[in-house]
């Protein structure tokens, strides 16, 4: 494995980490402002607050790891891992949400795009990898 921190599959939880790092931000820092600007609802309930909330702990803590991951070796293919997992199970339960409930704006579809771009990215990366060692 290479030691160089920028390098393409590194570019992956690069992106990765600041898209969903700045994501849990818009979901928690200021629920009851921010998300009535991205989606039809508000946030006037102290427990959805809470929800949103520790929706952006968990994508911040995600998006820490795979930061982690760019800088120490030894841990990037488990932060990329981790990213395709996460990645995945955001554009499955999107591609559900569709099924059943019809298309949703044109924001979420480029999340789903993203999601699924991203996780197959991380694939990737993770089969090149595999070959290299």
């Amino acid at each position: 494995m290479s030691n160089q921190i920028i390098t393409p599959r590194n570019l992956h939880l690069g992106i990765t980490s600041i898209t969903i790092g700045f994501v849990g931000l818009a979901y928690g820092i200021c629920p009851s402002k921010a998300l009535p600007l991205l989606v039809t609802f508000k946030v006037e309930s102290v427990d959805l607050n809470h929800v949103f909330r520790a929706t952006m702990g968990l994508y911040v803590g995600f998006a820490t790891y795979w930061i982690i991951g760019i800088f120490k070796c030894d841990h990037w293919r488990n932060a990329t891992l981790s990213s395709v997992i996460f990645m995945g199970g955001l554009a499955f339960g999107r591609m559900v949400s569709i099924t059943i409930d019809g298309l949703p704006s044109v924001a979420f579809l480029v999340g789903t795009v993203a999601e699924i771009v991203l996780m197959l990215w991380g694939i990737h990366n993770l089969k090149i990898e595999s070959k290299i060692e």
